[in-house]
């Protein structure tokens, strides 16, 4: 009877894990782009919509919008700029623009659909224009990628692996989910490359000063300090790794 129960588990299990893979494949499309196949099922509209619905969360996590309206309107007009002279332009995306108040955390950050944020302590930081367009066209880049949305696609395989192996197997659902783990935080130092590359093409379009870049990876280096995570453990690339990848894309497009 145990038998029998082990085999009912595994098919069960099995299925689960063939369901999840099916869905994910079937989700393939090209970026228009990057020319890069991803797997994704959500639509412009969609993204949009996860995006307006999830910036006000967001704004309140970081202490609301920071108040210096002449701030806001450099944000604006860098951010805007690298839009209207770069392939984003083609986009259907609604692009929105935010200086955070949070003056402690050092950070930007893009939600689907075309909602860029930059904090107060990372904007404080900065030295010229330049720098703010390295910290914004790499925010774009991460929207017109459609990183979030294929992250969520991942996470929905993931989840269907981890769920199927969990049923089919006794012991196997930990083994599943470290797997998972790893993979999601290879996929997020790739995402980050990828944003850098974008983000130096749209500074060069726009004619900021790409080695500026730079500048905002010595920043984040500093403000990792010396116990940073190593690359291997975290979703984000180490900044020296990311500075050799920057001079390379600079060197790509200059030519």
């Amino acid at each position: 009877m145990r038998g029998g129960s082990g085999k009912i588990r595994l098919f069960i299990g099995m299925a689960i894990v063939a369901f999840a893979v099916l869905k994910y494949c079937g989700s393939a499309e090209t970026n228009e782009f990057t020319g890069e196949t991803q797997y994704i099922d959500l639509s412009v509209e969609e993204e949009i919509a996860l995006g307006l619905q999830a910036a006000p969360s967001m704004i309140e996590q970081h202490g609301g919008l920071h108040p210096d309206n002449r701030a806001q309107t450099l944000v604006d007009q860098v951010g805007f700029n690298l839009v209207q002279s770069s392939i984003a332009k083609e986009s259907n995306y609604q692009w929105d623009f935010h200086l955070l108040a949070d003056d402690r955390t050092i950070n930007a950050f893009a939600l689907p659909g075309g909602q860029c944020f930059i904090t107060a302590a990372l904007f404080n930081q900065l030295q010229n224009e330049d720098q703010l367009a390295g910290v914004m066209g790499h925010e774009i880049g991460h929207v017109i990628a459609k990183h979030s949305a294929a992250r969520m696609s991942q996470q929905g395989l993931a989840q269907g692996v981890i769920t199927g192996v969990s049923v089919g197997t006794e012991g196997g659902g930990q083994t599943a989910a470290a797997v998972a783990q790893m993979l999601t935080m290879k996929y997020g130092r790739d995402d980050e490359l990828q944003s850098d590359d974008l983000g130096v093409k749209m500074m060069i379009d726009a004619g900021y000063e790409p080695q500026e870049m730079i500048g905002v990876m010595q920043i984040l280096k500093q403000a990792a300090g010396p116990n940073r995570v190593p690359e291997f453990q975290s979703t984000h690339p180490d900044p020296d790794n990311r500075i050799e990848r920057i001079r390379e894309s600079i060197r790509k497009y200059r030519g």
